[in-house]
């Protein structure tokens, strides 16, 4: 439930490799489907580090993720299984420019920048 040892681990990857592209994928909470009290302040806390340190992050919004378990896959009761799962598709989306030939986004710099408005 903390935020404290990705943001270290992050800034510590930061300041290994500066040139580096760092793109994270982060699950933000939801008091709707919030099991834990202190997942808004580590949530709220880490958001300094992720600016600071990433050039890119991902959000993705917990309640929403339930919200697709229920009423897209009509799950009853999604585990964390099911949730890590529809994360791993959305990141397997994210990054499919970078497994297969084509000439947009062919690299994380390009994607970060095509990404922004």
């Amino acid at each position: 439930t903390g935020a404290g040892m990705g943001t270290l681990l992050i800034s510590k990857i930061r300041e290994e490799y500066p040139d580096r592209m760092m793109c994270t994928y982060s699950v933000v909470p939801s008091p709707k489907v919030s099991d834990t009290v202190v997942e808004p302040y580590n949530a709220t806390l880490s958001v300094h580090q992720l600016v600071e340190n990433s050039d890119e992050t991902f959000c993705i919004d917990n309640e929403a993720l339930y919200d697709i378990c229920f009423r897209t896959l009509k799950l009853s009761t999604p585990t964390y299984g099911d949730l890590n799962h529809l994360v791993s598709i959305v990141m397997s989306g994210i990054t499919t420019c970078l497994r297969f030939p084509g000439q947009l986004n062919s690299d994380l710099r390009k994607l970060a920048v095509n990404m922004v408005p």
